[in-house]
């Protein structure tokens, strides 16, 4: 039986995912691929606040190339780190026509939200197409797999491959307002908080599928409002219906790496 795990937020700290998978059993002490009866899923935020997004990149790539060639499956779902990082790149500083009197660009947001000169020097064009690839959401064994604690996927359409194939398309416009809703939308969050967070969660489910929500995004720590250095798991909430995965590697918590269990 295939078993099914969830990474997220690795935010350019390599070093710390390659721990994580090791101990897992994914990787190998090499840092190659050994999930021979495994599925892992990487929810995005490979990019910002860390210092070395490109080198985080690069392991997934080679990850997700050793398992097609092998056994098991590597899976990538873009997060809203994946498209400011992208934005920065397509747009840099050019202004984004909006109604406000304050102006926005692409630059001033991955500034204010971590960005690292050195992975913008990295990227290379392969690496933006590939990325430009990757869906949005994922469904597996009744787990709905996203980035964001956000509904606001649902924009995009009614189904996860509606869903992808919409922004698969936008992303691959010119059209800087498009970009910046797509960047705007995913970062939206805590949508399954609250005494409506279960009820939000449900509709979700209803519409794209799956009996529980795994996401990344909002770390885990911040909800249950401790020093990151001392979680030790991820957080099931919204009555069962959300598994958040964020450990907050950057900011000194873990990068966890989550078996999805039946449920």
């Amino acid at each position: 039986m295939t078993a099914t795990y969830a990474v997220s937020d690795v935010h350019g700290h390599p070093e710390k995912l390659a721990a994580a998978l090791h101990e897992a059993g994914l990787i190998d002490a090499d840092g190659n691929w050994s999930g021979e009866d495994a599925r892992l899923w990487f929810l995005g935020d490979f990019f910002d606040r860390g210092p070395d997004g490109v080198g985080a990149l690069a392991m997934v790539r080679r990850l997700v190339a050793q398992a097609e060639a092998g056994r098991g499956e590597v899976r990538v779902l873009l997060g809203n780190h994946e498209i400011l990082a992208l934005g920065m790149r397509k747009f840099g500083d050019t202004f984004v026509p909006h109604d406000g009197i304050t102006s926005r660009s692409f630059e001033r947001s991955w500034a204010l939200n971590g960005g690292q000169d050195r992975d913008q020097e990295l990227l290379t064009d392969d690496d933006v197409a590939w990325l430009l690839d990757q869906p949005m959401l994922g469904l597996d064994a009744d787990h709905l797999l996203m980035h964001s604690d956000t509904e606001e996927y649902l924009s995009w359409g009614d189904s996860i491959d509606e869903i992808n194939a919409t922004v698969r398309a936008e992303l691959h416009s010119d059209d800087i307002v498009v970009w910046w809703e797509i960047w705007r939308r995913t970062t939206s969050r805590y949508a399954f908080r609250g005494e409506t967070g279960p009820i939000v969660a449900a509709e979700l489910l209803d519409r794209l599928g799956g009996r529980r929500i795994v996401h990344g995004h909002s770390i885990v720590a911040d909800q249950l409002g401790i020093d990151p250095a001392y979680l030790t798991g991820p957080l099931l909430y919204a009555d069962g219906l959300a598994l958040g995965i964020d450990g907050g590697a950057f900011d000194g918590g873990p990068c966890l790496v989550v078996k999805l269990l039946p449920i």
